[in-house]
């Protein structure tokens, strides 16, 4: 099917879907804060001609190292926004565009596999130069990239979008790396059957479905069992997905009338639901409605697949000595591993940034971001600290929060205006406000849309309570996000 008749397919069936609930496609886009989108909604030469008219004569050479959405949406608005434009990039994926956050939906049965996997080569703006390659090292003293296959390549200016890496291997009784798109053999030897499943790759997204499906016909033997649900002590990318799937297969035992054979129990490092206080308390209040069970601070550090057994790091902290100047007492951290049995478990991987970028001078040099090798970044303007003509986006990012489509989305239309304003010899203007959007599935047909920023407090786009579920954010989710971000963002225009 081509890029229109999918569009054109997928907003007919969004539009069928808003009607029953008496809204046009156009008034739930502006309720949404998607006014932007005007290609979506039909306004594509509107678009096209506004920006051809706001058009820069700046010249220099541009390297982007990341072919996925960050990659490709700042390469394309770019070329709508130069009137001469010098681009290349370099990424060794031809699927490398693929819609991650369907994967949740892959791994519930509302999706295949098919409806999030594009061909990249099908994205790139026309004038663009692409090279299959993957970068091994950055020399930004000598502004060079060299590639595996020995290239050097060459620019004036850089923009860092690789992702991230899916380190698996950090969990003991597991090998290997991935990204949102693939896995490694040794990763595949043990997860996708057995109970071990991950949605954070395409076809453990797909692997996870079966997973689930093997867990309902377990329950309706009459087996009690038992399924965990993990989130890991590093920085993640989509920080609600591990509960998303926990809710989906919440939702998926329930549809078959095993729910109560079924215990499910999450086990996160960090020692909150959600960053965002008002979002915690609604979270928790659905767990304790859904009877899904949770103990904070646990990290999985280790799993033997063949015993189901599942070993977790479990902290916390203990009253020592009455320290006299502080008038109070001395806390000292514990820890401790704790074995659990698991029928079903779903691993949401340790990440951080691919080798190059971690081991280069790009990387944070000191404080927890280094520990991940993000690269180092002005939060607002996204412009390398300590090489000006070096900025970074997406998931590999070194900044508070960001690393989802929804926050992507705003950060690079920031990193475009300031790197044209850098290009001009203007002052960078343009700030990125942290903004990040979580559409958490909660079940099949209810999502509550989490919109914040660094405020830490609710943003929301929309005069309805951002706390409670609802069905239109579910249309929103299944029918408008993806058309919006395959054929919006990858345009270069929403």
């Amino acid at each position: 099917m081509g890029n229109n008749e999918e569009l054109k397919k997928a907003l007919d069936v969004l539009d069928s879907e808003l009607k029953k609930q008496g809204i046009s496609r156009r008034d739930a886009f502006k309720l949404a804060g998607l006014g932007s989108a005007s290609f979506l909604l039909g306004n594509g030469t509107e678009a096209e001609a506004a920006t051809a008219a706001q058009a820069s004569e700046a010249k220099g050479k541009i390297l982007i190292v990341g072919g996925g959405l960050a990659g490709i949406s700042t390469a394309a608005k770019l070329t709508n926004s130069l009137s001469n434009p010098d681009i290349t990039i370099i990424e060794p994926n031809p699927h490398s565009v693929s819609y991650q956050p369907g994967q949740t939906l892959v791994a519930s049965g509302v999706w295949e596999k098919s409806d999030i996997v594009y061909k990249t080569a099908d994205f790139v703006p026309s004038g663009v130069k692409m090279i299959k390659g993957k970068a091994k090292e950055f020399d930004p003293e000598n502004n060079k990239v060299i590639t595996e296959d020995g290239q050097s390549i060459s620019y004036d200016y850089l923009v860092i979008a690789t992702g991230l890496v899916l380190d698996y291997g950090m969990i003991k009784g597991l090998e290997g790396v991935g990204t949102s798109a693939s896995a490694n053999p040794e990763i595949s030897q043990k997860i996708g059957k057995n109970g071990v499943h991950s949605i954070y790759y395409a076809d453990g997204a797909v692997n996870t479905w079966k997973g689930m499906q093997e867990l309902i016909s377990e329950a309706k033997s009459g087996k009690k069992l038992k399924a965990l649900f993990t989130h890991p002590n590093t920085p993640i990318k989509c920080g609600g997905a591990p509960k998303k799937i926990m809710y989906l297969t919440d939702a998926r035992l329930r549809e078959a009338g095993v729910r109560d054979n079924v215990e499910l129990s999450f086990y996160p490092n960090g020692g909150k639901m959600f960053g965002v206080p008002e979002y915690h308390d609604a979270i928790v209040k659905q767990f304790e409605a859904r009877d899904m069970k949770w103990e904070y601070k646990n990290n999985l550090v280790e799993i033997d697949v063949n015993t189901k057994k599942a070993i977790f790091e479990k902290r916390w902290l203990e009253k020592g000595a009455y320290d006299e100047d502080i008038e109070d007492y001395e806390m000292i951290p514990m820890s401790k591993k704790v074995e659990r049995d698991y029928d079903f478990i779903h691993i949401t991987p340790p990440m951080r940034a691919p080798d190059a970028v971690k081991n280069s001078s790009l990387a944070w040099q000191k404080g927890s971001a280094s520990k991940g090798g993000w690269v180092e970044l002005n939060k607002e303007t996204l412009q390398h600290t300590r090489y000006p003509n070096i900025f970074g986006l997406g998931d590999v990012a070194g900044i508070p929060m960001g690393k989802t489509g929804g926050s992507a989305r705003k950060q690079y239309k920031v990193v475009v205006e300031n790197l044209i304003s850098l290009m001009e010899g203007k002052e960078l203007t343009a700030k990125y406000a942290g903004y990040t959007v979580c559409p958490l599935i909660t079940g099949i047909g209810t999502v509550m849309l989490a919109e914040f920023d660094w405020t830490k407090k609710p943003t929301p786009s929309f005069p309805l309570d951002p706390t409670v579920e609802r069905y239109i954010w579910w249309l929103l989710k299944v029918y408008a996000l993806k058309p919006m971000t395959i054929y919006g963002m990858l345009s270069g225009r929403a």
